[in-house]
């Protein structure tokens, strides 16, 4: 019999690179489950609701090692996220010590940026590096910034408050209204990649990036817009104009540092970053077996959250 596959889900962060793991955790297990996989997941306080009857539901935190006792019994893999680089280390010794097999790591781009930089000052670099020393086969997954992260209030800053503008006004203020590009990956495609990481042989020793082309933020709002069927007005903000509004919202200073870098970063480099997604290999089409979500059907899903549930799209201008 195949052993059970645990899933790890931490609370909503806003510092920069934190994915919504709640939300990609329920797209994972719903995807595991109906596939045939016996699942576990490990929650904080905050992320127990909303599990398939099926999983068993353990509270506890793998980035606290609290409430963790007993919780790899039986598990041959584990889709790992929500890790601290503090801790990630005795998380991993007890999984290894369980018989675990496999670890997919939901790490960050973070890393990249991070090895030009002394060891005691990494994060996701470090916990990348505990996971590959831990004895057990293991996956790297460093994802673009996921669509459903505002249902999580996760990184990143970017359209953070547009539901609740839109909603309330039909307007959005950011800043690079014109120049600004940020790549985005639907939920259930990161959930997809995780699942073929987790489940399927030849990924070992692998990181895969999980990314997609960078979105223009004049693109984003076309597509809220035209599912909407109602314009959006758009009020291009100064760079510390967002940084004080986004603080307000309490948004920490690398959140808002690493997002203001990037809207510019992938404007700046637009067709340098998308040749850079385009020639990944193996891509997340080839991952997943199929072609990826796109804005426009996440905003399609999620039309409520703006203020209306539209019953055809229509073309405006945002």
């Amino acid at each position: 019999m195949r052993g059970i596959k645990l899933v790890t889900v931490g609370s909503a962060g806003k510092s920069a690179g934190c994915s919504p793991t709640g939300i990609v955790g329920r797209c994972l297990v719903r995807e595991l489950v109906e596939s045939g996989e016996r699942v576990r997941v490990v929650a904080e306080a905050d992320q127990l609701g909303d599990w398939p009857a099926a999983v068993e539901v353990v509270e506890g935190s793998i980035a606290r090692c609290e409430g963790i006792s007993g919780a790899f019994d039986g598990v041959d893999g584990i889709f790992l996220a929500g890790a601290q680089a503090a801790t990630a280390g005795r998380v991993l010794e007890a999984a290894r010590g369980a018989g675990v097999e496999r670890i997919v790591l939901l790490s960050s781009h973070g890393a990249e940026h991070e090895a030009a930089y002394p060891p005691e000052t990494w994060f996701w670099l470090a916990i990348e590096r505990a996971v590959e020393s831990a004895g057990m086969a293991w996956t790297h997954i460093r994802p673009s910034a996921v669509m459903g992260a505002v249902l999580e209030g996760t990184y990143p800053a970017t359209g953070s408050d547009w539901a609740e503008s839109i909603a309330a006004e039909n307007t959005v203020r950011e800043a690079f209204l014109e120049m600004g590009h940020y790549p985005f990956i639907h939920e259930r495609d990161l959930a997809a990649v995780a699942a073929t990481a987790l489940c399927r042989d030849g990924y070992e020793g692998m990181l895969l990036e999980a990314v997609g082309f960078p979105l223009s933020t004049r693109s984003r709002l076309r597509d809220i817009a035209d599912v909407l069927g109602r314009d959006i007005t758009a009020v291009e903000l100064t760079p510390a104009e967002s940084r004080a509004a986004w603080r307000a919202r309490g948004w920490p200073e690398d959140g808002i540092d690493v997002t203001l870098f990037a809207l510019e970063e992938y404007g700046v480099h637009f067709d340098e970053l998308t040749r850079w997604t385009a020639g990944q290999r193996p891509t997340v089409p080839d991952l997943i077996g199929r072609p990826m979500h796109t804005y426009r059907d996440w905003v399609a899903e999620h039309a409520a959250l703006f203020g209306s549930v539209p019953d055809r799209a229509r073309h405006h201008r945002a």
